[in-house]
C-alpha cells in the first residue's frame, strides 16, 4: 500500500490542524468549562451547609460499618484531590473535606468510601480500571514523543506506523475513560445509598448530596465523551487519507 502521500504537513493536518478539530476541541472545551464551573459553584454552596459530622469522621464510620478495618483515611494537600488509593489501601481526602462537616464534605468523603468498598467486593468494572492504570500511565508519557516520531517517519521515511501507533494509544486512554464511568457512579450509588440510611442529613439535604455528586460524575463523562469525539476523528481523517 502506497503512503507516499503521508508528509509532516500531512501528518500535521491529520493531527488537527483543521477545522473540524478546532470545532470538536472547542465544543468540548465549553462543554468542560461549564460543567466544572456548576461543580465548583454547587460544592461552594453546599460546603456552607452543615452536618455531624467532618468528612474523615464519615468515612471512617461507613468504612466501619461495611466492614472495612484495614483501610486509613488520611489527609491530602490541595482542593478536589479526594481519591482512593488500592496500593495503600487509604481513602485520601482534601484538607477541606477531611476537616469540614459539611454536606458537600460528607457527599465526597463518602463516594471515596463507596471506592473502598468496590475494591472489597472486587467490583468488576473498578479491577479492570485498576489493570488497565500502567498501560494508560505509559500511553500518557508516550503519545508526545510518538507524536514527533510520527511526524519524523512520515517526513524522511513516507511511512504512518508510528502515527497508527499513536492512534492505538489514544484510543486505550479514551477506553480507560469509558470504563471509569460506571465505576463512578457505583460508588456515588453506594456513598448516597449509605448516606441515606446513615441519618447523616435531612432529606433535602440529601438532594443536594445527590445533586453534587452527580455534578462530579459529569465531569468524567465530558471527558469520556470528547475523547471518543477526538478518537473518531483522528480514524477518520486517517481512513480518509489512505483512500485519497
Amino acid at each position: 500500500m502506497n503512503f507516499d502521500f503521508i508528509t509532516s504537513s500531512h501528518l500535521a493536518y491529520i493531527m488537527g490542524l483543521s477545522p473540524t478539530f478546532v470545532i470538536i476541541f472547542v465544543i468540548t472545551a465549553v462543554v468542560s468549562w461549564l460543567v466544572s464551573h456548576t461543580l465548583k459553584r454547587r460544592f461552594n454552596e453546599y460546603s456552607q451547609i452543615s452536618v455531624r459530622y467532618t468528612g474523615a469522621q464519615i468515612a471512617e464510620i461507613m468504612l466501619r460499618e461495611n466492614g472495612i478495618n484495614d483501610v486509613q483515611v488520611i489527609s491530602t494537600p490541595g482542593k478536589l484531590t479526594d481519591h482512593y488509593d488500592p496500593k495503600t489501601r487509604t481513602v485520601n481526602l482534601s484538607e477541606s473535606v477531611y476537616a469540614m462537616n459539611t454536606i458537600a464534605a460528607a457527599a465526597v468523603a463518602a463516594h471515596e468510601c463507596g471506592h473502598a468498598i468496590q475494591h472489597q467486593k472486587a467490583y468488576m468494572w473498578l479491577t479492570m480500571r485498576s489493570k488497565m492504570v500502567p498501560a494508560v500511565q505509559f500511553a500518557g508519557t508516550t503519545l508526545n514523543i510518538i507524536m514527533i516520531a510520527g511526524m519524523f517517519g512520515a517526513a524522511v521515511f513516507h511511512t504512518p506506523i508510528f502515527l497508527y501507533i499513536w492512534v492505538g494509544l489514544f484510543a486505550l486512554t479514551t477506553l480507560f475513560a469509558f470504563v471509569t464511568l460506571p465505576v463512578e457512579f457505583d460508588a456515588s450509588k453506594r456513598a448516597l445509598v449509605w448516606l441515606g440510611k446513615s441519618g447523616v442529613s435531612s432529606s433535602m439535604d440529601h438532594r443536594k448530596a445527590e445533586n453534587a455528586l452527580f455534578w462530579a460524575a459529569m465531569t468524567y463523562v465530558v471527558a469520556a465523551l470528547g475523547s471518543l469525539a477526538m478518537l473518531i476523528y483522528y480514524i477518520s481523517m486517517l481512513l480518509g487519507r489512505r483512500e485519497e
